[in-house]
C-alpha cells in the first residue's frame, strides 16, 4: 500500500536537515525557531522537518515511541494476519458450502434412478 503523500526529499536530505536542526538549535531562541529557518532552507514546510526531527529522535532513542523499523514491521504483520483472517473465512465459507450435501447422499439418490446400476460401457 503506498503513502498518499509523495516523498519529495530523499532520505539524505531528511537526515541532513535533521542533522543541522540539532547542531543549530542552541543558535536560535527555540527548537521551533531552528526548524522554521532551517525548514526555509530546504523548501519544506516547518512542520514537515519537525515531524523528521521527533522521528530521527524516537529511532535514536532520545525519545520515547515506537522505532520506525518496529513500526514497519509490526504494519507488516498486521496486513499478513488480515489477509489470513480473509483466507480462513474464505475456507470456512467453503467448508460449510461443501459439508451442506455430503456425498453419499448424492449417490444414493442417483442410485436409484438406475444411473449407477448400469453397467460400464467399454
Amino acid at each position: 500500500m503506498t503513502s498518499k503523500t509523495t516523498n519529495k526529499f530523499s532520505p539524505e536530505v531528511r537526515a541532513r536537515a535533521v542533522r543541522m536542526v540539532t547542531e543549530h538549535e542552541a543558535e536560535y531562541s527555540s527548537r521551533w525557531a531552528a526548524v522554521s529557518s532551517i525548514a526555509a532552507k530546504i523548501g519544506c514546510l516547518a512542520h514537515t522537518l519537525h515531524e523528521w526531527v521527533k522521528k530521527a529522535e524516537v529511532d535514536s532513542g532520545k525519545r520515547a515511541g515506537l522505532p520506525s523499523d518496529v513500526a514497519e514491521k509490526m504494519k507488516a504483520l498486521e496486513r499478513e494476519n488480515r489477509e489470513l483472517r480473509h483466507a480462513n473465512e474464505i475456507l470456512r465459507k467453503a467448508s460449510a458450502y461443501f459439508a451442506q450435501a455430503p456425498f453419499s447422499e448424492c449417490k444414493h439418490s442417483l442410485v436409484g434412478q438406475g444411473e449407477l446400476d448400469r453397467p460400464l460401457k467399454r
